[in-house]
């Protein structure tokens, strides 16, 4: 019994060592861990508290409205509609790729569409909504608010596309927007919104930075697992600046069903003299910048810019063309300032021209006879030219050019410009490694060999000529424009030229009758390049408006097309009670030439 009892006692005082231990070791555990919270909650409030704070707040950035682009008149060409489009988050989707699929029989989504959605989602991240399909129907729209409870993660909503209503006729004057395909460092966080949309051609790239706007943000409350609880704190984004053009849209309208008449490939700029205005920009043929931005498919985008035709191609600006005998009145000019021809001098063609050995022919093989600088400019004498350019060289040559705006850019508004080319002993020299020949300077003066010229510096050059003036063109239409600062070219000398570009058309035997806008109607003055280009201006007397048509492909005549562009300008002139081509668009709402370069 004895024996019993003593046991029981060891026994119960193990037992009490051990519960004694283990109490010890668990009230240390427990004094540990209130330790490692009050060092968490009080001693490191400071520096958790921040942490845990941006854990349950985000901030998110909102696109800012795209500014409108708007014709001389205040038309709309371009600017925002309101579409149904639906999206899936993937932190709630889950499956993201089995959600589409059955998002796929209410929408038409093929494999390799689910496929490519599955892949841009996985790149933005599992809480960035990624965009599944836009401009959906209000059917649809219905039919997926109804499988509601089936499509976690799907969402349907508001979205603004970009609306071109000038068609084909504005379509590389207003360009067409795009997504953001690579970024730069300096790039803001708008930029990188997946529905981002930024100007890839005409207007809409050249103002892109005014028609942006300035991105908001949203800061919002999200739970464990990323999704929105509430909105917090909400900076408005800024909307994009409205652009208003100097072009005319109605006019340019006429004039682009013009050129698809009568050409298969051609371009023309019309340029308001007074102001360095374009009135009117057109290439043909032409585009649908609504299809591009709604969503054009790789295979019809590639049909697009392989083209023979060069549908992309705004030949108006990016077009370089040998400018032929359109070049002669920079040739006279330089002689006349240069003191090596007078007015007044006759120089006699016999049909050809030698020169160290090689022979010129002129376009007329019998030979002209004696001439004036007058009747040489009036009958595009190529043998009279010659011998000026003879005499002049190609250094004062190439300067008289320059300073009538070829070789030039402008950075207007169009970033496609391209510069020409007014060549000359140096970039012989640093392009083609080789001296300059005195038959290139023949050459250059007649506007062949390396020479190449832009519509738009055509029509810029004959600006000049025509107002004695820097003419320097503008596509945003402004207030208060400045007058143009004078070339500095003798005044007698400019007259003498433009005398004979009057003559050219409205004398009998000129090489640009075909210009003649007829009795009762303003006289034109200009100067053809075979059949394949023209340059003018009008009135000859008091010169408003300069213009240049160039035909790279067709059978139609390009003094003929300008004598038609100048007459609608004439008639819309003359509805506006004398002043420029006002209005247009559409109605608000909320020889060859050489190819093209």
């Amino acid at each position: 019994m004895t024996e019993t009892s003593n046991g029981d006692r060891r026994q119960l005082d193990q037992f009490t060592r051990r519960s004694l231990l283990l109490g010890g070791v668990q009230a240390a555990g427990l004094g540990l861990v209130g330790w490692r919270l009050f060092d968490l909650q009080v001693m490191g409030a400071h520096r958790y508290g921040p942490l845990a704070e941006n854990n349950r707040l985000n901030l998110q950035v909102v696109a800012p409205k795209r500014g409108r682009i708007l014709d001389r008149s205040g038309r709309v060409l371009a600017d925002n509609e309101q579409v149904f489009r639906v999206t899936i988050t993937p932190a709630i989707a889950k499956n993201v790729g089995g959600v589409l699929r059955r998002v796929s029989r209410i929408l038409p989504l093929t494999d390799d569409e689910i496929a490519k959605i599955v892949a841009r989602a996985r790149k933005q991240g599992r809480n960035v909504p990624t965009t599944v399909a836009s401009d959906l129907s209000f059917e649809q729209v219905a039919h997926l608010n109804l499988a509601a409870p089936s499509l976690p993660g799907i969402n349907t909503e508001f979205a603004l596309r970009r609306r071109y209503l000038g068609g084909s006729a504005l379509c590389h004057v207003v360009g067409f927007v795009g997504s953001v395909e690579r970024f730069t460092i300096d790039d803001d966080a708008v930029a990188r919104l997946p529905e981002m949309r930024i100007g890839k051609s005409g207007a809409e790239l050249g103002f892109d930075g005014d028609l942006r706007g300035a991105g908001g943000t949203q800061k919002v409350e999200v739970d464990a697992r990323g999704r929105v609880v509430r909105n917090l704190e909400t900076v408005d984004p800024v909307a994009g600046r409205d652009v208003t053009l100097t072009i005319d849209s109605e006019l340019q309208r006429l004039v682009g069903d013009r050129l698809q008449s009568g050409a298969s490939a051609a371009a023309a700029v019309l340029v308001d003299i007074q102001t360095g205005g374009i009135v009117v920009m057109a290439s043909a043929p032409g585009f649908d910048p609504g299809a591009i931005a709604g969503g054009i498919t790789a295979a019809d985008w590639q049909k697009l810019a392989q083209s023979e035709d060069k549908p992309l191609l705004n030949r108006a600006v990016a077009g370089q063309y040998a400018p032929g005998s359109t070049f002669v009145v920079v040739t006279a000019l330089a002689a006349l300032e240069a003191g090596v021809l007078s007015p007044g001098e006759r120089i006699v063609c016999h049909g050809e021209y030698e020169y160290r050995g090689d022979v010129y022919r002129c376009s007329k093989r019998e030979g002209h006879g004696s001439l004036s600088l007058h009747e040489a400019i009036s009958s595009s004498c190529e043998v009279f030219f010659c011998e000026v350019a003879a005499r002049l060289g190609i250094a004062r040559l190439s300067a008289a050019a320059r300073a009538l705006g070829l070789g030039a850019t402008w950075n207007f508004g169009l970033s496609e410009e391209k510069s020409g080319l007014v060549p000359d002993p140096d970039w012989k020299r640093g392009n083609l490694n080789s001296a300059w020949l005195g038959g290139e300077t023949l050459l250059t003066g007649i506007g062949q060999g390396y020479v190449q010229a832009t519509p738009l510096q055509l029509a810029v050059m004959t600006a000049r000529i025509a107002s004695g003036r820097s003419v320097v063109p503008q596509l945003e239409k402004r207030d208060g424009i400045s007058g143009f600062v004078p070339l500095g070219f003798s005044e007698a000398h400019v007259d003498a030229v433009r005398q004979g570009m009057a003559a050219a058309v409205n004398e009998q035997g000129g090489s640009a009758e075909e210009a003649k806008l007829g009795a009762g109607r303003p006289v034109v003055a200009g100067k053809t390049g075979a059949s394949k280009m023209f340059i003018g201006y009008e009135p000859a007397e008091t010169p408003r408006y300069a213009i240049a048509t160039v035909v790279e492909r067709g059978n139609a005549s390009a003094a003929l097309l300008a004598r038609d562009i100048l007459n609608f300008a004439v008639d819309r002139a003359d509805h506006a009670g004398g002043k420029s081509p006002q209005g247009g668009g559409v109605s608000p709402t909320g020889d060859d030439t050489g190819k093209a370069g």
